[in-house]
């Protein structure tokens, strides 16, 4: 007995060290797709009540509302008449939003490959009027995160339906198979006015009205949209913008593209066909953008797809937009969305806060505050105060002389 009792512990010892071998295995992220039928995406939309919010995404202010997506879920708006007291007052369910822009109360948000088109006149009834079928490309982006492996099963894809999202749990796998398990593949970590308002957006935004146009940039493309009829946009001949076109900033008769290899300028002074004028390229990394006049403030955000090993601040000469020229570069920790009013420059430097400098010396930008102990994602400086989601939180903060204070923080769940 003792024998067999000796025989079996050696087994189990033998077998715990096999399975924590690193040589062999490692824990990974496996990212499996959610997938949907297509008559039920363009069937989901829903109007509901205020909700908890699962991930805080891009930001948007229109009149005395805020609206915040919740991340490829849908829409929360939120009254803002008191700043020190936001409140929640509906929530629109879109499948695989991300970017919303409004216009003489009516909201356009995507849901994958569709534009929508909502009527937000009266809040307590909001309708969608309108949807322009695939006008987008009908992809959910890769998770990003590190050791990433995408899985789509033993089957691989399911031709029945299209992914509206991943679900994502952490498994061992061999080393040896990561780079394709079941259909998955590993990614590593990669070192002019008009008669209606509108509202304003953040950095990270890819949708922008200008005028009666709106202009929505997916990875290759500005797409086009003539919203003359607010209520019944018309798609026009997209242009094609590039690769790894990320966000759209606008000034003018411009259009300021950042993507994850440069910045690109659009003249649309002929709003149907954008053209290009310029180009000030920077190695890969994640690159939004905002422009005051005579400069370019450019994140750099490295690590995961990203591609860079450091993140910077890139501060451009635009003066002369056919010569654009590098004046200085900032080490930064992990930066997001960024904003501009006046002299003062706020960067969402992720998990290290919000960053406040006076940009008045642009070769020696002035510290004014730090906002630790928050991660800040995007920023919207609005004329009275300075609007911040991070981490399912909408910060609001008051100009002072030395920067910004702090005015209410909302916990969005």
């Amino acid at each position: 007995m003792k024998i067999k009792n000796l025989f079996l512990l050696t087994a189990t010892l033998f077998f715990l060290v096999s399975c924590s071998n690193n040589d062999e295995f490692e824990t990974v992220n496996v990212a499996k797709p959610e997938y949907m039928s297509l008559d039920a995406l363009r069937s989901s939309v829903e109007i509901t009540p205020p909700q908890n919010i699962v991930e805080s995404g891009k930001i948007y202010a229109y009149n005395n509302l805020v609206l915040i997506n919740d991340v490829d879920s849908g829409i929360h708006i939120i009254d803002n008449s008191d700043p020190e007291n936001p409140n929640k007052i509906a929530f629109i369910k879109i499948i695989a939003n991300k970017d919303m822009e409004v216009k003489g109360n009516y909201l356009y948000a995507d849901s994958l490959m569709d534009l929508l088109v909502f009527d937000i006149s009266n809040l307590e009834n909001i309708i969608e009027v309108a949807r322009l079928k695939d006008v987008f490309p009908g992809y959910v982006t890769i998770p990003v995160s590190e050791n990433v492996v995408i899985d789509y099963g033993e089957n691989g894809f399911n031709p029945e339906g299209v992914i509206v999202g991943w679900t994502i749990t952490q498994e061992q796998r061999r080393i040896e198979d990561q780079n394709y398990i079941n259909g998955g593949v590993v990614f590593n970590d990669m070192a002019m006015a008009s008669a209606e308002s509108t509202g304003q957006g953040g950095s990270l935004a890819r949708f922008k009205i200008v005028a009666d146009y709106l202009y929505a940039v997916d990875s290759h493309n500005i797409n086009i949209f003539d919203i003359n009829n607010l209520e019944s946009p018309v798609e026009l001949q997209d242009v094609n913008a590039g690769f790894d076109i990320e966000t759209i900033f606008n000034k003018e008769n411009l259009l300021f593209l950042g993507s994850m290899s440069g910045m690109y300028i659009y003249d649309i002074s002929s709003p149907e066909l954008p053209k290009f004028i310029s180009e000030f390229q920077h190695g890969t990394a994640c690159d939004p953008v905002v422009v005051d006049e005579n400069y370019a403030y450019i994140t750099l955000r490295a690590g995961n797809f990203c591609g860079a090993f450091e993140s910077s601040l890139e501060i451009v000469d635009i003066s002369d937009i056919y010569n654009l020229e590098l004046v200085k570069s900032y080490a930064m920790d992990n930066p997001y969305g960024l904003g501009i009013k006046d002299n003062l420059l706020f960067i969402c430097d992720g998990t290290s806060g919000l960053k406040v400098y006076n940009k008045t010396v642009i070769e020696d930008l002035e510290l004014l505050n730090t906002f630790k102990n928050i991660t800040a994602f995007d920023v919207i400086p609005m004329e009275n105060n300075l609007l911040l989601i991070g981490d399912n939180t909408l910060y609001q903060y008051s100009y002072s002389n030395n920067g910004v204070e702090l005015l209410s923080e909302f916990q969005l769940n």
